[in-house]
């Protein structure tokens, strides 16, 4: 989907706008649903990803644009769109999309999945035994759930929770006049599984929709009653949490209270089935204060994010990707655990195609090992029934142990509040982190009493992701574990922040928002540009989930300008816009969309032959920036150095299967993929996942195109170097980038602080 271009044809603007970006990111995931060449389950899953990604956004970024236009605000941004103009845009494009969605379910997914013996069966098409499995567990199971509700003067509209999927019948009373019609509605029972299991022949895979089960039951609930019209519908509400922070106590107590007030925000869209009668639709419309264009009809059923069920309730693995198993850690011959490998050298994790295990072994050891002293920890997102959260509560009853817990962790705050009392319970120091700013970052800190010289040292885990054993399945992330003091010592640092806001006047080599981060990196992206003007080879790759912050696009925008090359891989959100005459000629934007959900944040810097490379927590967002604690870390190790440049960035670059180009008009295209190129349908994903399985059939990373895609992908030039080792072509570009003509420009200023930041804005 392309991003549509405002303003004078010939000057584009600077800036994308952040939200149609992200619809774009939206439908390359879309796209992977779409591709045949997905394993099927698999293209179920992307699509059930699609619906709750959108989910979110219209219960976040829609509701607070709503919202904004509500209070006065009218000045455009930095993209020259109003909120307004925003809203207007996300009307069409949403609605686009939405009906691509199930254009997308109808036409591919649901013929195929036939096909395949998988089958969404109506109450119509049921045979004998599976209409009776049905009604015994409609009747056993379902029934005793149901509320059903009729409106009236006497009966309210019920209080329609967020999302959740209910029914509206429009009835007509037997014994009254003919002209006497009143609304039923049927809350769906969220506890149950949207698709029930059917008795099939062999070889197949029934199922049927709750929600269809429930419509044709609804006789029984409705007694009296002749039915004229029934469609499912489902209402999203505004979920942005409005909190007045005082003190930490408070915090809990305010966010614990807030998250009442989030399943009853304001209505911000309402989906309802394409064949509702009329008088349903306005109904519900008048009764949620609903625009038209917050009305999405479906050509199918409602909430595909449900279908994720499907992915997980049918055995049959060949439909889906095939399993791997992760790399786990080898120790030295003359390390006797896992502290002693530590000490010999710092390690680097790429989860998941290193086991998550480590981390996990890494924290369980603590709470297990009599000479570890102290653990300090933050916690942002975490999963039930965490090892990590147990060996946590375990170490408090022997030694100190404090935890940052984050609480207002997006859709994460209630559970995260379970895990602050348990934790307190247990005995662990618990903190909120600083007002005002989230703890985003993702630190452990070990004090242990090392019974092999009795000195004392600290032991540090610095990661991209969060301590979530689930996500680190499918989420790829980097992890660093070190006894280095230059870290361990810094590390201390940012946790007597944390705990008692006691800011230092230097946290080197560590990048800290919102104290120095944005500084830290304007810093290095400026000298690179300095580099690129006196002639020298200079390169910046910058790997992370999102792109937004205007004073970092304009540095690099200068950087470009001055000569710089920049590859970025950008998941999602991207504002800048690549390969504009005389703009950012030199900046080439991908983003990978494929098996694993690309998480990790890594910033490379050529630095006149010196690199350096960080990795962190941090996307390049304003929220980022300067409203969160966020650690961005160096990489000291030449060793670990090497490895990201040669098989993570290079495998990255040289992707052209699941990798899209974001060309100047705001348009996502595909790599070529032309008959002899070498690189044609490199995966890098595959390529890690092989890696790390020690195949001995392992392809070499072929050589990245040297110059950003054309518009049209098939005229693109063709490169005919062959296949090439890790340590090849493409980790030879990173460090000696195609030289381009420096040109004089003027250097961004980023902000350096948060408040400076807030300044500028206004």
């Amino acid at each position: 989907m392309a991003l549509k271009s405002r303003g004078t044809p010939s000057i584009p603007k600077r800036y994308f706008n952040r939200d149609e970006s992200w619809l774009d990111f939206n439908r390359r995931v879309l796209e992977e649903a779409q591709d045949d060449s997905n394993p099927l389950l698999e293209r179920v899953k992307f699509l059930a990803i699609t619906a709750s990604n959108l989910d979110e956004f219209f219960e976040v970024r829609v509701a607070g644009i709503l919202q904004r236009i509500e209070d006065g605000y009218h000045e455009p941004g930095p993209d020259l769109m109003t909120p307004q103009q925003t809203l207007d845009s996300l009307a069409e494009e949403t609605h686009a999309f939405v009906s691509d969605q199930y254009a997308c379910w109808n036409n591919q997914l649901l013929p195929a999945l036939a096909r395949a013996g998988i089958r969404m069966r109506a109450w119509q098409d049921l045979d004998e035994a599976q209409r009776k499995y049905a009604i015994g567990f409609y009747q056993s199971e379902v029934d005793p759930l149901l509320t059903p509700i009729t409106i009236d003067p006497a009966h309210p509209f019920p209080h329609v929770l967020n999302k959740a999927l209910c029914l509206a019948l429009l009835l007509h009373r037997k014994r009254k006049a003919a002209s006497t019609q009143v609304l039923g509605v049927v809350t769906v029972p969220r506890a149950l599984p949207r698709l029930v299991a059917l008795p099939s022949a062999l070889g197949n895979v029934d199922y049927i929709f709750l929600h269809e089960l429930i419509e044709f039951q609804a006789a029984a609930m409705y007694r009296g009653y002749e039915f004229l019209s029934r469609a499912a519908f489902r209402v999203t509400r505004n979920s942005n949490l409005y909190l007045q922070e005082e003190e930490s106590r408070s915090l809990l107590e305010s966010v614990r209270a807030e998250l009442h007030n989030r399943r009853k925000g304001d209505a911000v869209r309402l989906e309802i089935e394409s064949d509702a009668a009329p008088e349903i639709v306005e109904q519900l419309r008048a009764n949620f204060e609903l625009d038209e264009f917050q009305i999405f009809y479906t050509h199918g059923p409602v909430n595909l994010s449900r279908l994720m069920n499907l992915y997980t309730k049918t055995e049959k693995p060949e439909l889906k990707y095939p399993p791997f198993v992760p790399r786990g850690l080898r120790l030295h011959r003359e390390s006797t655990n896992l502290f002693g490998e530590i000490r010999r050298r710092d390690i680097l994790l790429h989860h998941p195609y290193d086991s998550y295990s480590t981390v996990v072994e890494f924290i369980r050891a603590a709470a297990d090992d009599p000479a570890v002293l102290s653990i300090k920890q933050t916690l942002y997102r975490t999963s039930a029934n965490s090892p990590i959260f147990q060996a946590l509560r375990e170490a408090a009853q022997s030694k100190e142990v404090t935890v940052v817990v984050e609480l207002m962790a997006r859709f994460d705050e209630a559970s995260n509040i379970r895990w602050a009392r348990d934790l307190e319970d247990a005995g662990v120091q618990v903190f909120y982190g600083t007002v005002g700013l989230k703890t985003h970052c993702k630190l452990a800190l070990l004090v242990r009493r090392d019974p092999e010289d009795g000195v004392v040292r600290q032991y540090a885990h610095l990661g991209t992701g969060n301590y979530n054993v689930e996500t680190a399945l499918f989420y790829t992330d980097l992890s660093l574990l070190t006894a280095n003091p230059t870290l361990t010592n810094a590390v201390h640092n940012v946790f007597n922040y944390l705990t008692a806001h006691s800011e230092s006047d230097d946290y080197a080599p560590l990048l800290v928002a919102p104290l120095n981060l944005a500084e830290g990196f304007a810093q290095r992206i400026h000298r690179e540009a300095k580099y690129a003007a006196e002639g020298k080879p200079a390169h910046i790759i910058a790997k992370m989930n999102s792109l937004l912050e205007q004073g970092i696009i304009d540095a690099l925008y200068a950087a470009s300008q001055a000569g710089v090359s920049i590859d970025l891989i950008v998941r999602g959100i991207c504002a800048l816009r690549p390969g504009v005459k005389g703009l950012s000629d030199n900046i080439r934007v991908r983003s990978i969309v494929g098996r694993l959900l690309e998480h990790s944040r890594i910033f490379y810097f050529l630095n006149g032959g010196e690199p350096e490379i960080y990795a962190g927590s941090a996307d390049w967002m304003p929220r980022n920036l300067f409203e969160r604690c966020e650690v961005v870390f160096p990489i000291l190790d030449p060793q670990l150095r090497q490895r990201i440049r040669d098989e993570i960035l290079a495998a990255y670059l040289a992707d052209t299967s699941e990798s899209r180009f974001l060309l100047p008009s705001g348009k996502y295209v595909r790599a070529a993929k032309r008959a002899g190129d070498p690189r044609a349908g490199f995966k890098a994903q595959e390529f890690l996942i092989q890696l790390a399985e020690d195949k001995a059939s392992i392809r070499g990373i072929p050589s990245p195109p040297a110059e950003a895609p054309v518009a049209n992908p098939a005229a693109a030039p063709a490169m005919d170097e062959s296949l090439t080792s890790l340590t090849g072509k493409v980790a030879q570009s990173i460090d000696s980038p195609s030289k381009t003509r420096a040109k004089t420009s003027s250097v961004a200023k980023i902000p350096r602080t948060a408040n400076e930041h807030r300044r500028q804005r206004k």
